[in-house]
């Protein structure tokens, strides 16, 4: 069975940084795709980045290039969000989940369960 575990959220200021980890356990193959999403209040849920364990191709949403850097280490099976910059837009629910390659926002498979991050002064 595919698990995936989000961890690492919390309360960051204004133009702070945080990571976030996804473990990933369960898959059968070696190459998978993670993503991650975000839901702010009153928003609906929206893609922010996607890495491939295989070759390590990554897709950022425009609102976070140049400020998330997403990473993998297979030898942990774990998957990287790094945030920095963070704005209060930032705040919300993140989510991993395993997505298809090519079209990782919108083609979901498995969910892990969300961590909260608060942007706030």
């Amino acid at each position: 069975e595919v698990q995936l575990q989000a961890s690492g959220g919390g309360l960051v200021q204004p133009g702070g940084s945080l990571t976030l980890s996804c473990a990933a356990s369960g898959f059968t193959f070696d190459d998978y795709t993670i993503g991650w999403f975000r839901q702010a209040p009153g928003k609906e849920r929206e893609g922010v980045s996607c890495i491939s364990r295989g070759d390590k191709t990554t897709v950022y949403a425009d609102s976070v290039k140049g400020r998330f850097t997403i990473s993998s280490d297979n030898a942990k099976n774990t998957v990287y969000l790094l945030m920095n910059s963070l704005q209060p837009e930032d705040t919300g629910i993140y989510y991993c989940a395993e997505v298809l390659k090519g079209n990782c926002f919108r083609k979901t498979f498995y969910w892990g369960q969300g961590t909260l991050v608060t942007v706030s002064s």
